[in-house]
């Protein structure tokens, strides 16, 4: 697969939708819990006991510290299949990863069930699938699905790490939809309320580009700090990874909190 073309368009940066306000967001560590504490939120303790001082005036909702994630660029990879699947591998080589997404609602800071997320991103040489242009064919899915939010928020999918491609810091993207219903495998209806992008630390990133099937992609690699998108607000939903193992061929975990309105419609 090493003479596999890849997108040569670089997604176009667009200003992120008003979203409240940004701020630092932190990963649950067990992300069963239906509600959010202060830990999981990132807010330090002088922080949490501010809130708590607040209480009595503004009962309903502390909206300082429980922010919207901010909207980034679908971008031009976007295919509306909405099947719903947990492994999007399709055969796909790569160091595995579980990605886990935890969907909160910001009014409240608690878990959104039934919220259905929504991924797609590209393979280790950087190709998406369904489209030409990037070296694949119309008729390909791979590396895209929807799995619903279980009762404690949480969607999780069985993928790979994504590679590169020109212009780009290595990313997953992401849309959340409210209000819709699946039927024969597809999610359909209701509306999208958030859409972003997920991004990996820099020094996972170099050690993946370094193992097989990665360091066949000769696109040069942007980095996040590089990556214009990533600079309006990606820091937000960088994964906080777990490696499998002593082998970091074996796989990671990812883990990420959004923030979302669900009545939005961005």
């Amino acid at each position: 697969m090493t003479d596999t073309p890849r997108p040569h368009s670089t997604e176009r940066e667009r200003a992120p939708e008003p979203a409240g306000g940004a701020s630092r967001r932190t990963v649950i560590a067990a992300l069963g819990g239906a509600t959010l504490g202060a830990a999981a939120l990132g807010l330090t303790s002088g922080q949490a006991a501010s809130a708590a001082s607040r209480s009595d005036a503004a009962p309903a909702r502390q909206a300082a510290d429980c922010v919207l994630t901010p909207e980034q660029t679908e971008g031009p990879y976007y295919l509306d299949l909405e099947t719903v699947r947990k492994d999007i591998t399709e055969g796909k080589s790569g160091v595995p990863l579980t990605l886990r997404v935890k969907v909160i609602d910001t009014a409240t800071c608690s878990a959104l069930p039934g919220t259905a997320v929504d991924i797609w991103h590209c393979d280790a040489l950087g190709v998406y699938s369904g489209y030409v242009a990037g070296g694949s064919t119309p008729d390909t899915t791979f590396l895209r699905g929807v799995q619903l939010t279980d009762s404690s928020g949480v969607a999780e999918f069985t993928t790979i790490y994504p590679g590169w491609y020109v212009g780009r810091a290595l990313h997953i993207h992401v849309k959340t939809h409210v209000g819709g219903s699946v039927a024969n495998g597809k999610y359909r209806g209701g509306h999208v309320s958030h859409t972003g992008q997920l991004y990996f630390p820099e020094t996972y990133n170099s050690r993946v580009a370094a193992l097989a099937p990665y360091r066949n992609n000769t696109a040069t690699r942007t980095l996040n700090a590089r990556d214009g998108i990533y600079r309006n607000g990606g820091s937000s939903t960088l994964l906080t990874l777990t490696q499998v193992g002593s082998d970091l061929g074996k796989g990671v975990t990812g883990t990420v909190v959004l923030g979302i309105d669900p009545d939005a419609v961005p």
